[in-house]
């Protein structure tokens, strides 16, 4: 049963307005839906969940993804959950709305509103307003409701509406958030969808970027990201994140509240429903915020140390991982056609971090990766060595005359741990990402050692290519170590 916190639920409730359409219109099967996704969700991999970024689509398209967000936090008493809902009725409107009624009510019942929350949100904010024209037709709240309603039945809401991702407006609001809900037992709910409406392969693209800045705690990241991909002039690609601004206020609240990262939860797309389209998708993403130094994995067992890594990647899945990474790059540089390997071992289609170097006669030729394992390793190296070859760029894109002068060089990491200063830093076993004042750089752990440089020049270095003064890392910059399995062609050439 829903919340009722003492009122009549006929004072001032806002009846809902997807009921029949995003979601089963009946408490029974509404009920009984909600329960199947969270038996189907993911399990937990992290411990204390500040915030989650769910999806506010149709439950046939994106319910499975909300549910594997929701089963992160679903095991916490919270007391009050703040949904960030997205602005899709009112152009016009740029700021913060907050729902000044009593209370939403579904198909099972009326949850109500926290008014002391919203009083002392409007307060703590001059960007926020009671508005609840912004809220009448609205869908993003709403459907987040029936999962809340059922895993945080006492639990009270404040229900709100980012008008714009304006970097400023959402980060001063979720630093009021914070604020106000320092002694509560909270959670921030961001609701959003990624990619409308490119075809499923090009969605997998940009979503997988735009995923992996969702999981930095950083604003300005995710706006660059979103911005640079919505320049690539991809066909039908009208937005990266619908609820970009939602987003970025959840980020700014959680680290305020003492995230210390996020992650990726789930990936799908309209395309993968058999109902749906692969010409023209939307694409669905489940992300946590939490205050673990470490998250688990997807297995609930702990992350892996670079040892127990390497156990797990044998010669011959080194093997496998390199001969997959030229052959893609032979394929596609040769005809653009796809390649999709066969028989791969269980620790290729793990999720893990990888990065893919190329070298011509011991020069660079290029490198890029990527930190977060949205897709399982097989798959990932494949996309990042396109990258690295095409679009680096300190580079001209490779072409296939050259390919045979290339030597390949692949970095598999171990999760990413914060450490709380650079003493704890060693040079030739760690890799190190900066982040300060919404910049950041990583170094893997073969370029300090490769260029000679102590950790005091490694990390200098560092700076510089983040764009940071010289020192910044030796005050109130986050530094975060993890360790890579670095492994190349030069490796097996003599047969091993």
């Amino acid at each position: 049963m829903a919340n009722q916190s003492g009122r009549n639920p006929e004072n001032d409730i806002r009846s809902p307005v997807v009921a029949g359409r995003f979601y089963p219109g009946s408490a029974s099967a509404l009920k009984q839906a909600v329960r199947k996704f969270m038996d189907d969700a993911v399990p937990v991999q992290v411990k204390n969940p500040l915030a989650i970024v769910v999806p506010h689509a149709g439950y046939i398209f994106s319910g499975q993804i909300a549910a594997d967000g929701f089963r992160q936090a679903a095991d916490h008493p919270y007391d009050i959950i703040v949904v960030l809902g997205t602005n899709h009725t009112s152009g016009s409107f740029r700021k913060i709305s907050i729902y000044p009624g009593d209370g939403f009510s579904t198909p099972l019942g009326a949850t109500m509103v926290d008014k002391e929350v919203v009083k002392a949100l409007l307060t703590a904010d001059s960007d926020c307003a009671l508005d609840k024209s912004l809220h009448n037709q609205e869908h993003s709240v709403e459907v987040q409701l029936p999962f809340i309603q059922i895993l945080f039945p006492e639990a009270l809401i404040v229900p709100v509406i980012i008008g714009s991702p304006d970097i400023g407006i959402c980060t001063r609001f979720g630093e009021a958030i914070a604020g106000v809900l320092k002694s509560r037992r909270a959670l921030i709910v961001a609701s959003a969808d990624l990619s409308h409406y490119p075809d499923a392969d090009a969605a997998e693209d940009v979503d997988g970027k735009t995923l992996a800045a969702m999981e930095k705690l950083d604003p300005a990241l995710l706006q660059k990201v979103t911005q640079t991909q919505m320049r690539r002039g991809i066909p039908n690609l009208h937005t990266c994140a619908c609820g970009e601004a939602a987003v970025m206020a959840a980020m700014s609240a959680a680290k305020a509240m003492g995230a210390s990262g996020g992650k990726v939860i789930s990936y799908a797309h309209s395309g993968d429903v058999p109902i749906g389209e692969r010409d023209r998708v939307v694409g669905y993403g489940a992300v946590v915020y939490h205050a673990d130094p470490q998250s688990t994995s997807v297995n609930g067992s702990e992350p892996l140390t670079a040892a127990a890594s390497d156990d797990l990647l044998t010669d011959a899945d080194k093997k496998v991982l390199l001969t997959l990474v030229r052959e893609t790059l032979t394929r596609y540089l040769s005809g653009k056609t796809a390649f999709t390997p066969q028989g791969l071992g269980s620790a290729l289609q793990q999720k893990r971090g990888v990065f893919v170097t190329l070298k011509k006669r011991g020069d660079l030729r290029g490198c890029i990766g990527r930190m977060i394992p949205d897709k399982p390793l097989h798959r990932l190296a494949g996309d990042v060595a396109l990258q690295s070859a095409l679009e680096d760029p300190r580079f001209r894109p490779v072409t296939l005359e050259e390919l045979k002068d290339l030597e390949i060089e692949i970095s598999v990491l171990t999760p990413m741990s914060p450490v709380p200063n650079a003493d704890h830093v060693v040079v030739g076993r760690d890799g190190v990402l900066i982040r300060k004042g919404g910049r950041s750089a990583v170094f893997l752990p073969q370029v300090a050692p490769e260029q000679g440089w102590g950790r005091d020049e490694m990390l200098e270095h560092l700076c510089l290519k983040a764009g940071l003064l010289p020192g910044s890392w030796k005050q109130g910059a986050e530094l975060l170590t993890f360790q890579a399995i670095v492994f190349s062609e030069a490796d097996f050439k003599s047969g091993a």
